[in-house]
């Protein structure tokens, strides 16, 4: 596959990554920082193959590592997507959008909680 078949299935399917397999294991990844830094950057042509320009060896996870155990290693590579793989298999992609918006569900249900037990103290006092 060329870079310019990548940006096509990237543009249709309206994701920020792809993941490069052989058969169904993951043996690289292709991001749109890389575009900016592997390819527009350096003049390469859009003929070029993927296998000459992903990033490799991916960084994965297994479907049963918590939430925090991925971000903790996004952290530390400085990766904004990881790779959850299963006996040499793709499953899928966390990214930091996926990390934010599990974050914010913490948010809201702790905040919803507070104002639960805010009410009820409040009902306390008025009664």
């Amino acid at each position: 596959m060329t870079v310019k078949d990548a940006a096509i299935m990237m543009a249709d399917a309206n994701v920020g990554c792809i993941v490069i397999t052989r058969g169904n294991a993951p043996i690289g990844i292709l991001t749109e920082r890389d575009f900016v830094k592997k390819i527009v950057s350096t003049g390469k042509d859009f003929a070029t193959y993927l296998a000459d320009i992903m990033s490799f060896p991916i960084i994965t996870v297994k479907p049963n590592d918590t939430v925090w155990e991925a971000a903790e290693i996004m952290k530390i590579n400085k990766i904004h997507r990881v790779v959850v793989q299963d006996q040499g298999k793709l499953v899928d992609i966390i990214t930091t959008t996926d990390l934010a918006e599990i974050c914010s569900w913490g948010s809201d249900l702790k905040l919803r909680r507070i104002c639960a037990q805010m009410l009820l103290r409040m009902k306390g006092l008025t009664h």
